[in-house]
Parts: C-alpha cells; structure tokens; sequence
C-alpha cells in the first residue's frame, strides 16, 4: 500500500467568545506547507480579536485508497485540509488528526468535544496532493448491485412455526 506522509505547522487561534459559560475558544486557523522551527504552542502574533498560536507539526497521511477522495477536494473549488483539536484538560489543547480526505473530515466531525474546521490547503501541499493522486489514482468503475427478487409467496408455504400455532388455536 502507497502512502506518502506529509508535514505540515498547524496554527491555532485562540478566540475570544461573548458567552456568560466561556470567554474564549480554541479553533483551528491555518495550516503552513512547512513546520518552523518554533516551540509548540508558541504564541506567534494576532489576527483581529484572535491570538493566534503555532500548535506544532503534524504528519498528513495521502493514502492510494483515497485518492478520488483528494480528487473531489482538489476540484472542489476550495481546496482544504481539515484540522482536529481535541482538549485534553484545562486550557490545554493538541491536535488530534490532519486529513486532506473531505469525507474522513466530515467523520472526525462527530467526535463529542472534539473541534474540527476545514482551513484552506496552501499551494505547496496542493501540488503533492495532485501528484500523489496522478501517480496512484485507478478510475474504478461503479457497479451498481441488483436485489433478489422477493418471493410473496415464500411465507405463504412455510409459515413460522409461533404462526402455526397462533391459527389453530381457538
């Protein structure tokens, strides 16, 4: 099985909520082609009302499998990768998983506590999603599965044995 690997620097901003239980929240802001050299979690500047923190590298795993999957989102107009922060107590905070796999995104999403945003996926990143994909992509025709005809009339010569009973009984 094919699988390419590849880093990325998550950047995290810490944003400020108007809420009487919290007043503020963890989301995920961007992704860099590259992991810098900085300390996870270094503060690196602000965007607005936003502090925005660098969350360390992390490991975006192209698999062969998914490749009509990186298809749809490199077509999609919008080409994201989606990032997960999952809290692990306080204020404290890691990223649980980067995917550039929309519907792998979309399944992460359904993890209770867990936050998931797609962010836009830099150039750099596009460009070895779309060579990864010519490199392993096979077009695999859809094949749609026929039912088996339904007897009606199966039941009708074999009742179950509780319906047997249940008729002859007065």
């Amino acid at each position: 099985m094919s699988v390419d690997h590849i880093e990325v620097g998550v950047i995290v901003a810490k944003r400020k909520l108007k809420s009487p239980w919290a007043d503020h929240a963890f989301v995920p802001h961007s992704v860099l082609a590259a992991a810098p050299a900085a300390a996870p979690w270094t503060r690196i500047g602000a965007d607005g009302d936003d502090e925005l923190f660098y969350a360390g590298a992390f490991e975006v795993s192209l698999h062969r499998s998914a490749t009509a999957h990186y298809r749809d989102n490199l077509g999609s107009g919008r080409p994201s990768l989606w990032v997960s922060l999952r809290p692990i107590g306080g204020d404290e905070h890691e990223v649980a998983a980067v995917t550039a796999d929309p519907y792998e995104g979309e399944a992460l999403a359904e993890a209770i506590g867990v936050i998931v945003e797609p962010v836009p996926m830099p150039a750099e990143v596009q460009a070895r999603v779309a060579a990864f994909f010519e490199a392993f992509h096979v077009e695999r025709p859809f094949f749609k599965r026929k039912r088996d005809r339904a007897n009606p009339e199966s039941l009708a010569r074999n009742p179950p044995k509780d319906r047997r009973k249940r008729d002859e009984e007065p």
